[in-house]
């Protein structure tokens, strides 16, 4: 879209600028659930995260069968919908849902095998990750109605235009995912980028990029890494470490293959609409942009529930494959060698980079692919220069299986588990190679 066609767009809005209210009440909601740093009980976290852990403390005996329903539901969709058959890959994820809807009867009706029950493997499951992630994404897709349907994406991709593109090939209103992810979560910069997607304003290229690049863990999982990797102490300068070496990665991803050769195609059977070239008059064309949003935004209830039906029908295809692939992994990484044999795919980087252990973080970055928790479990009694790199190894990697793999796979985002799986390589040897002389000027 052209300066004049814009102009001409605005010449045309006849929505009353008293209607700008909403951009910034709305906004500034969305905002503050998402980005405000709060101290609660002693606790630092997010609004939102507030809000999850109180909704679950209110009624902590329920938050098992609630999550036990999704699971439930998620399982049923794909027959449902027929879209079980559709492909290879949903007939895998299919059966993963299956099994994982076994398992979550078997840790709620507290039945199954012994090894099942061992606290660090189907309650860690359960308890750390599928009741936050249930809670998290349905909830969390209120307030994201809020951000991002009131005109605060377009007015805020106008103005970081010059940074994202150049830097990350992607629309300045991709910084949203970007932040949204790291201080929210993943699930909720998914739902981001797949709604924006849907609507014509990424390309299949530049959602891909944002969805590998950008939704990795949010702080409140690293919050839960530092603490177990007695990183506390240092936590500042490992928020702000992993945050430069994960967005450092993804500058270099979109560079090379498979992201460098993705299509930038469009959402089939929607208008493109791409960002506005913002040169010349930058804050005047954020500004009409944001007006068009506002003008157009349905009822805000219409806007709510869209996205609340959006976010549990994400949680319903997520938490199935949470338990039964990191369920998975959790066996393979415990009782198996597997994921020492794959360790030897890393084990030159770490050799030549000469850190510490270097058997031992090249095994704990590959167990990373499985569950993103993982490998700081592997390193908890390490000299503290491993331990950090392995820290920020965990977040900068963002593709793992147990989770974030199957809501990729839930979303429309036109990319493959196999391009998957080669962009988490390529992400864990970059990140060793940041992150390494870091960790020794630290340590």
């Amino acid at each position: 879209m052209t300066e004049q066609s814009i102009a001409q767009a605005g010449a045309r809005d006849t929505s009353s600028p008293s209607h700008m209210w909403k951009f910034f009440v709305y906004s500034a909601i969305g905002a503050f659930m998402f980005f405000a740093p709060v101290t609660l009980d002693g606790r630092d976290s997010i609004p939102l995260d507030h809000l999850v852990t109180a909704i679950r403390d209110t009624a902590p005996s329920l938050m098992p069968y609630y999550a036990l329903a999704l699971i439930v539901g998620g399982a049923a969709v794909p027959f449902v919908t027929g879209t079980w058959r559709r492909s290879t890959i949903d007939v895998v994820f299919t059966v993963a849902k299956l099994v994982g809807m076994v398992i979550g009867l078997l840790l709620v009706l507290e039945t199954g095998p012994a090894w099942l029950a061992r606290p660090d493997i189907g309650p860690f499951l359960f308890e750390s990750l599928v009741i936050p992630v249930g809670l998290l994404v349905p909830i969390g897709a209120v307030f994201l109605a809020l951000l991002v349907g009131y005109g605060l994406l377009e007015y805020v991709g106008v103005i970081l235009q010059p940074v994202m593109r150049p830097l990350w090939r992607t629309p300045g209103r991709s910084a949203i995912d970007a932040v949204a992810s790291f201080v929210g979560s993943y699930s909720l910069g998914l739902l981001i980028t797949n709604r924006v997607y849907r609507e014509g304003k990424y390309s299949a290229r530049e959602a891909a990029v944002i969805a590998t690049g950008f939704s990795t863990v949010s702080a409140t999982f690293m919050i839960v890494v530092a603490t177990t990797l007695d990183l506390m102490g240092s936590w500042l300068t490992y928020f702000w470490t992993t945050l430069l070496v994960t967005f450092l990665v993804t500058a270099v991803t979109v560079r090379i293959r498979p992201l460098s050769r993705m299509p930038d195609t469009y959402f089939e059977g929607v208008e493109a609409r791409p960002e506005v070239d913002g040169r010349g008059r930058r804050l005047s064309l954020a500004w009409q942009e944001a007006k068009h949003t506002v003008a157009a935004a349905p009822p805000l209830h219409v806007n709510v529930w869209r996205n609340v039906r959006d976010g549990l029908l994400m949680a319903m295809a997520i938490l199935p494959s949470i338990l039964s692939i990191g369920l998975l992994g959790l066996v393979l990484a415990t009782w198996t060698p597997v994921f020492d044999w794959l360790g030897y795919l890393f084990y030159p980087v770490t050799w030549a980079l000469q850190i510490p252990e270097p058997l031992l973080v090249a095994k704990a970055a590959a167990v990373g692919i499985a569950e993103m928790f993982l490998p700081a479990l592997l390193v908890t009694e390490a000299v503290p220069a491993v331990k950090f790199i392995v820290a920020v190894v965990c977040v900068s990697q963002v593709i793992f299986f147990s989770a974030m793999v199957p809501c990729v796979v839930a979303t429309d985002i036109p990319i493959s588990v196999p391009q998957m799986v080669v962009i988490w390589f390529e992400r864990v040897v970059l990140t060793l190679v940041l992150v390494t002389p870091i960790a020794f000027l630290l340590f």
